[in-house]
């Protein structure tokens, strides 16, 4: 059950970044489509779990730690990242970035290879930017227009449909306080887990997340819909395609996860929120969650990155 997007309205300060950026040339009816899971039906919740791949071996996950300087005080940040194939896939055409400031999730799709070097070339371009010292809004859209241009350029990348989500948190030290940013494109997300509530800070940029939010269709609905792997927005197709930015605070006891959809179609928000509290060290909470999805079904790829943060004064 995802909390209501009411629960968010104390936490967040929208940016304002232009909403009408849609897709508008991914061929009728402007959408994209994944492909499906081979041999997959509806999403795993029968308490019937997938025997795992023969000489199927699960990442192993490591925390790591930065303390970042305040005039007053410090953040203390602990993290950990876990990708991985899923148990119905052959190739991950997930990438994961997670090095102070940034912390994003790639979760790409198109024929043949087209997916992996979409999320990639996306994921090695923002690395780029930290790499350069400059993480904001306008590093971050110079950084995903040249994802784009590699993308176009690349000789393997021959699908129409070749692109990639891209989802993630970075710090922002500008101004009198720090600040966290989300940003968005795509169906991955990003969950924050504050005061023992998990919202989901993101929203979708999906064919039901549109239906939902006209009313049409229920949360409940959605999860089974036939349309639940169209996606309207994503890095690749369009040059004009810019990210959703959330602005929040930075409070002391926040925890964040990072996910692509391999995570939430056998996950649902409970279970992410049960395995934070279960597990306080953020590669044992990645690690829980990894297994939980690949025992559930492991359909799709699956990625996921958890962030603790800790503010002192």
């Amino acid at each position: 059950m995802r909390p209501s997007p009411r629960a968010a309205d104390h936490l967040i300060e929208r940016a304002s970044v232009p909403r009408e950026r849609r897709l508008a040339a991914f061929g009728p009816p402007g959408l994209i489509r994944r492909a499906q899971s081979l041999g997959c039906e509806d999403r795993a919740g029968t308490g019937v779990a997938t025997p795992p791949m023969e000489g199927h071996r699960v990442p192993e996950a490591a925390t790591r730690r930065r303390t970042v300087p305040l005039p007053q005080g410090s953040i203390e940040l602990a993290w950990a990242a876990l990708t991985d194939v899923g148990r119905r896939r052959e190739v991950n055409q997930d990438a994961v970035f997670a090095e102070y400031p940034l912390f994003v999730v790639a979760d790409g799709m198109g024929g043949h290879i087209g997916g992996e070097i979409a999320s990639s070339s996306t994921v090695n371009r923002l690395e780029a930017i930290v790499g350069s010292g400059s993480v904001n809004p306008k590093t971050i859209e110079k950084a995903l227009a040249k994802a784009v241009k590699d993308i176009a350029s690349h000789p393997e990348a021959t699908d129409d449909g070749t692109g990639t989500t891209v989802t993630g948190v970075f710090l922002e030290l500008t101004g009198d306080e720090p600040h966290w940013v989300s940003l968005n494109i795509g169906d991955s997300r990003v969950y924050l887990l504050r005061d023992d509530t998990l919202v989901q800070i993101t929203t979708d940029h999906s064919v039901v997340q549109e239906l939902v939010a006209a009313g049409r269709l229920s949360p409940e609905e959605a999860e089974h819909h036939p349309y639940g792997n169209v996606i309207t927005r994503a890095v690749g197709p369009s040059d004009s395609v810019r990210p959703d930015y959330i602005r929040l605070d930075v409070l002391d006891g926040d925890r964040f996860v990072v996910c692509s959809d391999g995570l939430t179609k056998e996950l649902t928000d409970y279970g992410i929120q049960h395995f934070l509290r279960e597990h306080e060290d953020p590669a044992d909470a990645a690690a829980a969650m990894m297994d939980a999805a690949l025992e559930n079904g492991g359909r799709d790829n699956v990625t996921v990155i958890v962030l603790n943060v800790t503010r002192t004064d």
